[in-house]
């Protein structure tokens, strides 16, 4: 079976538009939460959020191509050229931009996206119910579907290998990993692009979150609303980016002298066929998930020193996840590393996956444990090693990252120190 690495690696998040500003932040214990300023949110119980900040798209796009996306594939693209360049495969092309230096019919995309435009669609509705469907923006579909940032970045960058959206809600940016992962192995592709991506901090997005009483409503303390395993916790509070990785297979990368930062080693996926918005209370669903993940690696589960939990900070999700790491990992789960990185995120949807599988690679290559912000008075059912509040280092030789979707949805990822 082919090995796969990761070459490359780009962020755009509430914690900074690069990787060192995301590295840093993480190792700082820095929130990226703060007063919606996206719209007016006053009419709302929920006022909070996880935005990303001073984002030109302009940066790494040009005018004309921004222009024809919505602003989570503007995320994913700008993104994605970051990984690109991390990974040493642009090069300058006649008549201006920048295509892959390798054969282009080897690669491909896998992105998640659990939602697409939803400030598309708040629009074109806006101007259909007031207007009339004449004043529709004329790109209203191919801006707001789902798979709009894997067909874009495709054009950008001339892949013409596999180009897909895997939407399995939270849990799509894991999935499309563990998707990518397989189509190198299985010898379809020598490199894809794979992860995350969402925005959808919008009235429609906010309002609908809020109705399912999921969100967190601590808005007079922004930066300490999400608190993952936390006794106080009161819901999540959603956040929006990307996060995408240059996935190659070893042989590829070693041939062309790239630098290799990890091993991606495994991955597993289960379903809990239990509840459409709450996971498995047993968790033993997501705990099959990382058992299947381990097992694909070819690693015992005492080999594991991180965990990157999904730890949304809701009631429901926290100790149910806590359950499922006891489930897969036994007795070792207490004596290794447990940690949330949406209690400075937020929670970014499809875009987390992504996020999270990066912050897995720099604990990894830095050797530190990110910490569960805001962990004051941990729940009696919450009782691992969190790393609260701040930063831990110790070297990390294999990291796993799970990730939980509405509908049942359990994905893990799993990342080996290379050489």
């Amino acid at each position: 079976m082919k090995k796969v690495v990761i070459t490359g690696m780009g962020v755009i998040s509430p914690l900074g538009n690069s990787i060192k500003d995301f590295s840093d932040s993480l190792k700082a214990g820095k929130s990226g939460i703060g007063p919606i300023t996206q719209f007016d949110a006053d009419n709302f119980d929920v006022k909070i959020a996880g935005e990303v900040k001073n984002f030109d798209p302009t940066k790494w796009l040009d005018k004309k191509d921004c222009r024809k996306m919505a602003r989570f594939t503007q995320f994913a693209a700008a993104a994605a050229t970051q990984a690109l360049e991390q990974a040493g495969l642009l090069a300058d092309r006649e008549g201006g931009g920048r295509r892959l230096a390798v054969d282009e019919e080897r690669c491909g995309v896998v992105l998640g996206n659990g939602i697409g435009g939803f400030e598309i669609v708040t629009e074109s509705f806006r101007k259909l119910f007031d207007q009339g469907p004449r004043r529709m923006l004329p790109l209203t579909i191919p801006l707001m579907i789902n798979n709009e940032a894997s067909g874009n970045i495709s054009m950008l960058f001339g892949t013409k290998g596999p180009a897909f959206t895997q939407v399995t809600a939270c849990a799509s940016g894991t999935d499309a990993l563990g998707q990518a992962l397989d189509l190198i192995r299985a010898g379809r592709c020598d490199i894809v692009l794979a992860g995350g991506t969402e925005s959808c901090i919008v009235p429609f997005g906010i309002g609908g979150f809020q109705m399912l009483k999921t969100l967190s409503t601590r808005n007079n303390e922004p930066q300490r609303a999400s608190r993952p395993f936390d006794k106080d916790r009161d819901g999540f509070v959603l956040g929006e980016g990307a996060g995408i990785l240059t996935l190659e297979s070893e042989e590829h990368a070693k041939e062309r002298g790239a630098e290799i930062l990890v091993e991606f080693a495994g991955y597993g996926a289960t379903a809990d066929a239990y509840h459409i918005t709450a996971p498995d209370p047993s968790g033993q669903g997501g705990g099959r998930a990382i058992k299947l993940a381990l097992a694909d690696a070819g690693f015992a589960p005492e080999e594991v020193q991180y965990y990157n939990a999904h730890g949304t900070s809701t009631p429901v999700n926290d100790p149910t996840e806590t359950a499922m790491v006891k489930y897969a990992f036994g007795a070792h789960a207490y004596r290794m590393k447990v940690s949330s990185i949406k209690s400075m995120t937020g929670h970014c949807v499809a875009g987390s996956g992504g996020m999270e599988a990066i912050a897995c690679v720099l604990a990894i290559r830095d050797g530190f444990y990110p910490p569960t912000i805001n962990l004051d008075t941990p729940d009696q059912a919450c009782d691992l090693d969190y790393v609260p509040n701040i930063v831990q280092y110790g070297e990390i030789n294999i990291a796993a990252s799970g990730s939980l979707g509405f509908g049942g949805h359990n994905g893990v990822a799993v990342f080996k120190k290379y050489g």
